[in-house]
C-alpha cells in the first residue's frame, strides 16, 4: 500500500525571498541590471537570488529591497505572506508550537 503525502512542502526561505524580489522587480517593469546597479550588486548575483540559488546576507537583502523601494521589513512581510500559502489547516500540534511567548509566525518575522 502506497502512502501519499498531498501536503505541499514548505519552501526554503531563499526561494520565498527570490520569488518576492522577482515579482517586485517585474511589477516595476525593471531589468535585472537596473535593480542590481541600484543595489550595488552584480546582475548575475541578483539573478541567482531571484532563482533561490543563493542565500543572501541581511546587508544584501536590505540593499536590494531599497533598490526596489521597499524596506527590509516589507520584503520579510511579503515573503512571510507567501509562506502562509504553504500552510495547511490540519497541521500536527508539534508544527504549530509557539516559540516562547511568541507564535511561530512572529518568531519567523523576528528572526529575519
Amino acid at each position: 500500500m502506497e502512502i501519499r503525502d498531498d501536503r505541499r512542502r514548505e519552501p526554503l526561505w531563499r526561494d520565498l525571498i527570490g520569488e518576492v524580489l522577482r515579482r517586485e522587480r517585474k511589477a516595476q517593469d525593471r531589468t535585472l541590471q537596473d535593480v542590481a546597479d541600484a543595489a550595488r550588486i552584480s546582475m548575475p548575483y541578483l539573478s541567482e537570488l531571484e532563482r533561490g540559488r543563493k542565500e543572501a546576507s541581511s546587508e544584501i537583502l536590505a540593499a536590494t529591497a531599497r533598490a526596489l523601494g521597499l524596506r527590509l521589513s516589507d520584503l520579510v512581510d511579503l515573503a512571510h505572506s507567501r509562506l502562509g500559502e504553504y500552510e495547511t489547516p490540519a497541521q500536527p500540534a508539534a508544527a504549530r508550537s509557539s516559540v516562547g511567548a511568541l507564535g511561530s509566525r512572529d518568531a519567523l518575522a523576528l528572526a529575519a
